[in-house]
Order: C-alpha cells, then sequence, then structure tokens
C-alpha cells in the first residue's frame, strides 16, 4: 500500500463515539433531537478541518451538507452520502454488548449504526479529513450529504437534493450506501466480490383496511373486518408480481460468468443472454435471489379489535413492496388490487417512490470506483448489481446521470445478518479500507 494512503490511527475510537449516539429517528418523539444535535457537535470535534475548510449548510433539522470547492470549477461535483440515524433496538434482543456503548474489542467495534450506518460515514469523514491534513485540493468539488432521518423513510435527503437541483448542481457522481465487499455470493466462485448497487428497487406502503357491523363475538355474521383483512393479505402470494431480469441482474451475472470455472461460465453467459429464463432461474434460486427478479410483498402490521370478545368494526393490515424495476408505484398498486379480489377492501396508498433507473457500468464513474476497490481491497472483483432496500440516493438518481450504492468495508453473510438486528459490528480493519477507499477515491475525481 502507497505511504501517503495508509490511514491515521484512531478511526475505531471515533465510530465508537458516534455510536454511543442514540440517533435513532423512530423514536424522536420520546428522544428528542439531543442525540442528533450532539452528533453535529461530535463531529465537528472530530474533524476540525472537515469544518474549517469546508462550508457546512444545515438544511431542514436533520440534512447536513457539506462543499468542498475543487480546483477545477468548470468540472461537475461528486456527492458522497451517507446517514447518521440509525434503527430501535428490541429492549428483548440478547446483545453482547449494549448497543449503545460502541464497544471495541479484539479489532471490532460493536453497536447500533457500526454498518449502517456510522461506519460508512466515518471513513468518508476520515478520508476528507485526512486529505485536508495533507493540502490536497481535489480537481473536482466534493459535496458531503449527511441526513438524519433515512431509517424512518425522511425528507433530509430528498430536500438536499433538490437545493442542489434548483441552483444548478448536476453530480458527475453520487455515491452511497448499498452494496459492499462480500464473499463470494455464489458457491463455486473464488475471491471476494465488491457489489457495487447500479439501481435500486421502489417502494411502497400500502394500508389494507375492512369495516363491518361489531357485535358480540358470541354471534359472529358471516366475515369479520379482521377475517376479511386477513384474506385479503392471504392472497397477496410471492406469485401475484411476475418475474424479469432487469440489466443490473444480467450485468451481474456477465461479471460472474468472466471469473467463474470454466463449466460454471457457460451456463452464466447462457442466463445473461436469456433475461427470461434468468429470471424464471433466479426466482427458482431462493434465498435473495427472486428479490433481485420481482416485486416483494411483506405484511408488516396488523391491528384492528378493542377487547378479546367483542367483533371489531374496523380492521386493516400494513404491507410493505419492493417494487422491480419495469413497475412503478401506480402499477403496484393496481396490481395488489386485482389480487386482493375484494371491493370491501380498500386498498390506500401510505407513501411510494419508484425503482430508479439503472447507472452505466462502461463509464467513468464505475472505473474510478473500480480503481479505488483495486487501492482498498486488491484482488477484489466489481460487480454491479440491484440493489434491493431502499437508499438516501434515490432522491438524486432522478437528475443525476451516476449513482452508484457501495459501501467499501467487507461484510460477512454472518454480518450483515445483524444489519438492523443483534451484535452489528464492523472489524477496524476494514474501516481502515474504507478510508482508504474514499482517499483513493477523492484523489481519482
Amino acid at each position: 500500500m502507497e505511504k501517503d494512503l495508509t490511514p491515521r490511527p484512531g478511526i475505531a475510537d471515533r465510530l465508537s463515539a458516534m455510536i454511543q449516539l442514540p440517533t435513532v429517528s423512530a423514536e424522536r418523539e420520546t428522544r428528542g433531537f439531543e442525540p442528533f444535535e450532539a452528533f453535529e457537535a461530535l463531529i465537528a470535534e472530530l474533524y476540525p478541518l472537515v469544518h474549517e475548510k469546508l462550508s457546512r449548510e444545515k438544511i431542514t433539522d436533520l440534512g447536513l451538507l457539506y462543499f468542498w470547492q475543487g480546483s477545477d470549477e468548470s468540472l461537475d461535483p461528486a456527492v458522497l452520502m451517507a446517514h447518521y440515524d440509525v434503527v430501535p433496538v428490541d429492549e428483548n434482543d440478547d446483545w453482547t454488548y449494549p448497543p449503545f456503548e460502541g464497544r471495541i474489542t479484539d479489532g471490532w467495534v460493536y453497536g447500533r449504526g457500526a454498518l449502517d450506518d456510522k461506519g460508512p460515514l466515518v471513513v468518508v469523514l476520515d478520508a476528507v479529513e485526512n486529505l485536508l491534513a495533507s493540502g490536497f485540493t481535489p480537481r473536482r468539488s466534493v459535496y458531503l450529504s449527511f441526513g438524519g432521518d433515512e431509517e424512518v423513510h425522511g425528507n433530509a435527503a430528498k430536500v438536499i437534493s433538490q437545493a442542489l437541483h434548483e441552483r444548478g448542481v448536476t453530480p458527475w457522481l453520487v455515491i452511497d450506501e448499498g452494496g459492499a465487499v462480500v464473499d463470494p455470493p455464489l458457491p463455486f466462485l473464488k475471491g471476494d466480490a465488491a457489489m457495487i448497487g447500479v439501481a435500486e428497487k421502489g417502494i411502497a406502503t400500502v394500508r389494507l383496511s375492512a369495516f363491518s357491523q361489531g357485535g358480540h363475538a358470541s354471534t359472529p355474521k358471516g366475515l369479520t373486518a379482521v377475517s376479511r383483512v386477513t384474506r385479503a393479505v392471504n392472497r397477496l402470494q410471492p406469485s401475484t408480481f411476475a418475474s424479469r431480469a432487469p440489466e443490473g441482474v444480467i450485468r451481474m451475472l456477465e461479471a460472474f460468468a468472466r471469473k467463474a470455472p470454466a463449466r460454471f461460465a457457460a451456463p452464466l453467459r447462457q442466463l445473461a443472454a436469456h433475461p427470461k429464463v434468468a429470471a424464471r432461474v433466479l426466482t427458482a434460486a431462493g434465498g435473495e435471489m427472486p428479490a433481485m427478479v420481482r416485486t416483494t410483498i411483506s405484511p408488516t402490521m396488523l391491528s384492528g379489535g378493542t377487547a378479546h370478545n367483542v367483533l371489531p368494526s374496523a380492521a386493516s393490515a400494513i404491507v410493505n413492496l419492493r417494487i422491480a424495476l419495469g413497475e412503478t408505484v401506480e402499477s403496484t398498486v393496481r396490481r395488489v388490487r386485482a389480487q386482493v379480489r375484494d371491493p370491501l377492501i380498500t386498498v390506500e396508498l401510505v407513501e411510494g417512490s419508484d425503482p430508479s433507473p439503472e447507472s452505466a457500468t462502461d463509464n467513468e464513474q464505475f472505473a474510478l470506483i473500480e480503481q479505488a476497490i483495486g487501492v482498498s481491497h486488491p484482488g477484489t472483483q466489481p460487480v454491479p448489481y440491484l440493489v434491493m432496500a431502499a437508499t438516501d440516493s434515490r432522491w438524486f438518481h432522478r437528475f443525476a446521470p451516476a449513482v452508484y450504492r457501495f459501501a467499501p468495508l467487507k461484510m460477512t453473510a454472518a454480518q450483515r445478518a445483524t444489519i438492523h438486528a443483534v451484535d452489528e459490528q464492523v472489524e477496524v480493519a476494514e474501516l481502515e479500507r474504507g478510508e482508504v477507499f474514499h482517499r483513493s477515491l477523492i484523489k481519482g475525481l
């Protein structure tokens, strides 16, 4: 590794300090804004050069936008994104270490947000601080866009993107969370893969509601509101939506084919050449694969009733759908109504956003990401893929031509399972590599 890309010590301590602030966006009503305000004060303390050399704007109560002027003002800027809010912790979960302690032990940092998304945030800030300390100025200007309400689908990133758009800023490159460096995603592959999200699925939250005559539970008459809603939910099976393989999935298969042993390379190339067949095969593969090629349906909340012996007059269910590329919020809600097949069920769209367009992989931006991965994680294969969750970058892809979703940290399958769950943790060595990635990326802008 080049001497000037050696990270400074202490990145684990900086992440630990961030984790100790419970910036739980879903609990702002009970916790208040104090943890978020303390977080702003903390990063000002931890990154003095960032706050001295870069301009900073507060956009909404929870959005932070930093601007680093580049040497060539004629070039479009880059936007590096992250969010500093985290999801709640279930009090019944058994963490090895308290989730907001930020314990550092045996080369790992534990705590809520270690991977999602304070770990990816700290490597960005460390890289910028270190470059400033060396006197470096990027050729392209750089924006740092940090949101404090991503986990509740808030407005911080949306308003930041709108502000830049209204100012006539068209980012040359946007990088947000999404993929990571992972173990071989297919069992016959060797070596790590850097999964770079070139697009993301859309999202729709739908409420199914039913109303019926209440009364005593001893004399039910026909379907109750609870029964009707339950039947509607049960009709929303995985097969409700057809499977299709978008370009991002095809490019993923092509990339895997280039590294696969000969006996597997040919079948992968055949799948890439026949998207309809690829969609069927990936649907049958199970695991995460079906979610890449079709809209998924997840009932998440049920409500109705006031007492165990009273027929409820109303009941409802919340269903979360992740919309496949090629579909829209409107077409998704229309399909849900058709599948429910009950005029007495009200189908209401609570919130939604369409899937993103797909960013290219044959451009300078993707090549720059590949180059930075080669510095931070030598020998790792960059692979384009489709992000199944929603990220804040969805507000930029509507007007920015090159939006990618990649956190430059190696995450095993076991680690990824801790995101939004128990014992979230990140390896200190990976934080250091992540900082190297961003430092290399910024130098190459």
